[in-house]
């Protein structure tokens, strides 16, 4: 009698978990989302954990930064991503949409010379790599800075972001805080008319070409260059005349210049004051944009707050701190003010 009870129990079991199953793939539902691609490796660990949770989805094309603005601004899209915040003009167009810190991570300048692995670069010296001033790695200024290492007499390749980037907009950004020359002339933003150089679309477009040109110089998400072999990061000096990597704790060091944030919850953390002695200085925060007057809140909501919480723990592995808590309690409290 014991063993009928202990089977026919065994099948309630399974005949509800099948009705729990079909029941949740009835009711799944699915998110759209565009642009950074310097976030899509953390984006699709959210994606993974989500679904596990909750049984949705999300389907995320990474377009670049300024492909993720436009995409939301037209609702082709549930939200868009970008590593840079929206200009005024940006958020006219995208008519009542807001922007939400989400993520941490850096811009690095990887390069690739056979047989070096360690690169030290001012800010200075950079830009004029960039402005086509400096044009062989064993150039006089770049061997100041690094004595130790037997500089190749090999041209330098410059690759930059043929697409609308937040990596270009951070990387520029830094290039006009540190060079009068490179501000005057092109300024910042998610797209600059390099004077030098051949382009890459996306991060991984980018990383491409640099694995395949030994000689060349780009700037490129922190993440990616975890996943190619051969490839170095650069140690580039901040305010405080120190040397620093992409690593977790500089990215954290520049994030903790945050002590207020505006209305528009806009961060820009790139080349922080002295006082940031660690700090790597060419940081980002990457933000989500939404519509106010969105249909699927619940459902934004769910997915944001995801990301913001249990989807901090995936971040460290690939070069993403968690957002200091000064930016998550605002975060959140943007996320609560959708209507």
């Amino acid at each position: 009698m014991q063993s009928k009870r202990l089977v026919c129990l065994g099948a309630a079991v399974v005949v509800t978990s099948m009705a729990s199953t079909l029941s949740a793939r009835a009711t799944a539902a699915s998110l759209s989302g565009a642009g950074s691609t310097l976030v899509e490796p953390l984006e699709a660990d959210w994606n993974t954990g989500w679904q596990s949770a909750t049984g949705d989805s999300v389907t995320y094309a990474a377009v670049g930064s300024a492909g993720g603005i436009s995409a939301i601004s037209s609702r082709l899209v549930d939200f868009g991503a970008s590593d840079a915040p929206l200009s005024s003009a940006q958020a006219t167009a995208c008519n009542r949409c807001v922007q939400i810190p989400w993520a941490l991570s850096a811009t690095a300048v990887g390069f690739h010379l056979n047989g070096i692995s360690t690169l030290r670069l001012t800010g200075k010296v950079l830009a004029e790599i960039y402005l086509g001033q400096i044009t062989n790695w064993d150039n006089s200024q770049i061997a100041a800075l690094n004595t130790s290492v037997k500089l190749p007499n090999r041209k330098i390749d410059v690759i930059f972001r043929s697409d609308g980037s937040g990596d270009t907009y951070a990387f520029t950004e830094y290039l006009s805080d540190v060079s009068h020359t490179w501000a005057r002339r092109f300024g910042y933003g998610t797209t600059v008319s390099f004077p030098t150089g051949v382009g890459g679309k996306g991060n991984g477009g980018v990383t491409a070409i640099l694995t395949n040109t030994n000689g060349g110089i780009a700037y490129v998400a922190a993440s990616y260059l975890l996943e190619f072999g051969g490839l170095g990061a650069a140690k580039i000096e901040n305010a405080a005349g120190k040397f620093e990597y992409p690593n977790l704790s500089e990215i954290e060091a520049a994030a903790k210049s945050v002590h207020s944030i505006p209305a528009n919850n806009a961060l820009p953390i790139v080349d922080p004051p002295k006082s940031a002695k660690i700090a790597y200085p060419i940081s980002t925060f990457t933000y989500v944009i939404v519509p106010q007057n969105t249909s699927k809140k619940s459902l934004l909501t769910s997915w944001i707050d995801y990301a913001l919480t249990t989807g901090q723990l995936f971040g460290a592995r690939i070069d993403f701190p968690r957002i200091p808590s000064i930016v998550l309690e605002r975060a959140k409290s943007t996320l609560a003010s959708l209507s």
